[in-house]
């Protein structure tokens, strides 16, 4: 199987088990039934950002190991098409940020030609974006005709209370529990979105590890100061 010449480590959270689906339970389940097989030629997800588009791509790569190839395009743009190469050799192709390289020519051309070669091989390919294809400035119209047949989903963002339980899940699924009320002071306290929550929550992991703490409010205060956004 093909490998890029640039390592790329998936994030030992990223799995559909530290996932909360809530607003987002068909996107999970599709997903899930293409890594089992059954989710035809790929997806295309597309949302805000911290909606979790990369959680999900990872989550993808994790379940099917091997069979895998996770491409953070937001940075390995610069690395040039050249890196698509061989990529129809695995089974699933998982594209982040592929907004990122839509109007370059050379980026688009490498891209339809993996899409076809995919296509040859029997592979998915599952790409993750801000906005639907159509939306995205691709100018190549075979490619953008590629892209428009694939199923469409746009993540929904979490509400309060579903961003306490992800915090939560997240938690759990690291050891820790994460009462509620520690939870609501740092969504209180904090900026709102899931990656600056979760980087917090990844702090204070290591933090409550080292002087073998609870979450509580105080420790909390005491690790972050009593504003986690700084």
């Amino acid at each position: 199987m093909s490998q890029l010449a640039l390592p790329l480590k998936l994030q030992d959270h990223a799995v559909f088990e530290s996932f909360l689906p809530a607003g987002n339970e068909s996107i999970v389940a599709f997903l899930i039934d293409t890594v089992a097989g059954n989710g035809g030629p790929g997806s295309w997800l597309w949302g805000a950002g911290s909606t979790g588009k990369t959680h999900l791509l990872q989550a993808v790569c994790e379940r099917a190991e091997d069979r895998a190839q996770f491409v953070p395009l937001n940075v390995l743009s610069d690395a040039g098409p050249g890196i698509l190469e061989g990529l129809q050799n695995r089974q699933f192709v998982c594209l982040d940020d592929i907004d990122r390289i839509a109007g370059d020519d050379a980026w688009e051309f490498g891209l339809f030609t993996l899409c076809n070669a995919l296509a040859d091989a029997g592979g998915v390919l599952i790409c993750a974006a801000s906005a639907a294809p159509r939306e995205c400035g691709f100018q190549l119209p075979d490619l953008l005709s590629r892209f428009t047949r694939l199923p469409t989903f746009h993540l929904q963002a979490l509400d309060e209370n579903a961003r306490i339980e992800a915090l939560q899940l997240r938690a759990r699924h690291r050891g820790l529990e994460l009462p509620n009320e520690t939870a609501g002071f740092l969504l209180a306290r904090s900026k709102r979105d899931m990656s600056t929550l979760y980087g917090i929550l990844d702090t204070l992991d290591k933090e409550a590890l080292k002087a073998q703490r609870r979450l509580t409010i105080p420790f909390v205060k005491e690790v972050l100061g009593t504003n986690p956004s700084n």
